[in-house]
């Protein structure tokens, strides 16, 4: 008598259908089941890829479709790559890019290591730490709009105490000068977590029968922290500045919410900026040439990057 439901499926399957699958061989059923996702990637991914680079050489704007569309070779990139306004989004970019990953690893990696070790209450401050980290940007962003305004903003009378200055003196997210170090606090204080747990779950793979030989030698705390720790911690810091840096390359939502890229467009990132010359100037092409440099910058230097961590890996 059937009871499985894979019995079921099986006396349910035409005789036909049955017999056809039965003569396949194991990689044709590997075959038949990935073909599905291979044309969803394809679909979903390559194709909108491919179209991108296509219309990168030509004058198209998606709102003339009726407009003859002229095949421009490689001027929107060569007017991309001379454009001083674009090099100053990138140079904001990389202002955003570096120091939310140093902050990020520098501050990460020590509430990891005080955290691995063992006291009371561990597992509630691990929990409160990690919360940031679970609102969307969005909310961040409106959240930490209001923490900003000279005015009322807790943030501005934090710093007042702190320094003796008037709250209302400043506005992070109104000066030119403050602006940058605004987005750049805001993105430390939402994805420290996430680099916290990267290198807490490193600092937990390590063996305690290490640290016993070490101790066997005499070798210090201090000694052992930098021959055992950061040597078995280093793979997951980098895979952690990886996983950030192809984040905040693209970063959008959260600079826009905070200050829309600007005052000015002293925090406008190469994203902001992308959108704006795609659906707001509608220069489909140029901002598809711009698309395609930005995405073989970050797949270039992932790909370069990638090749050191599998080195650091392997030794």
């Amino acid at each position: 008598m059937l009871h499985s439901p894979v019995d079921r499926v099986a006396e349910a399957t035409p005789h036909a259908m049955a017999k056809r699958f039965r003569g396949l061989s194991d990689r044709s059923l590997a075959w038949l089941f990935v073909t599905p996702s291979i044309v969803l990637l394809l679909a979903v991914n390559i194709f909108p890829l491919i179209w991108t680079i296509r219309l990168s050489f030509t004058n198209f704007r998606v709102n003339r479709p009726n407009a003859e569309v002229a095949f421009v070779g490689l001027k929107n990139y060569v007017s991309i790559l001379s454009d001083k306004d674009i090099w100053l989004t990138m140079q904001a970019t990389a202002h955003f890019l570096i120091w939310t990953l140093v902050l990020q690893v520098l501050i990460g990696f020590s509430l990891a290591y005080l955290i691995n070790k063992k006291f009371r209450g561990n597992d509630l401050w691990t929990t409160i730490i990690v919360l940031p980290m679970m609102l969307s940007p969005a909310v961040v962003g409106n959240f930490w709009t209001f923490l900003y305004q000279p005015q009322i903003g807790l943030f501005n009378y934090a710093v007042g105490f702190l320094t003796g200055a008037d709250p209302s003196s400043f506005s992070m997210i109104g000066d030119v000068s403050l602006a940058p170090w605004a987005i750049v606090i805001v993105d430390t204080w939402m994805w420290t977590p996430f680099v916290m747990l990267i290198c807490l779950a490193g600092l937990r793979s390590i063996p305690d029968s290490i640290y016993e030989a070490a101790e066997c030698d005499r070798a210090s705390k201090w000694r052992q922290f930098w021959t055992i720790t950061i040597p078995l911690v280093l793979p997951f810091l980098m895979l952690a500045v990886l996983f950030r840096g192809i984040e905040n390359f693209k970063m959008f939502d959260l600079v826009v919410q905070l200050t829309g890229g600007g005052p000015g467009s002293i925090t406008e990132l190469t994203s902001i900026n992308l959108k704006r010359e795609a659906f707001e100037k509608w220069r489909t092409g140029y901002a598809s040439a711009y698309a395609v440099i930005l995405f073989v910058t970050v797949f270039g230097l992932a790909s370069i990057y990638v090749k050191a961590l599998n080195k650091v890996k392997q030794r």
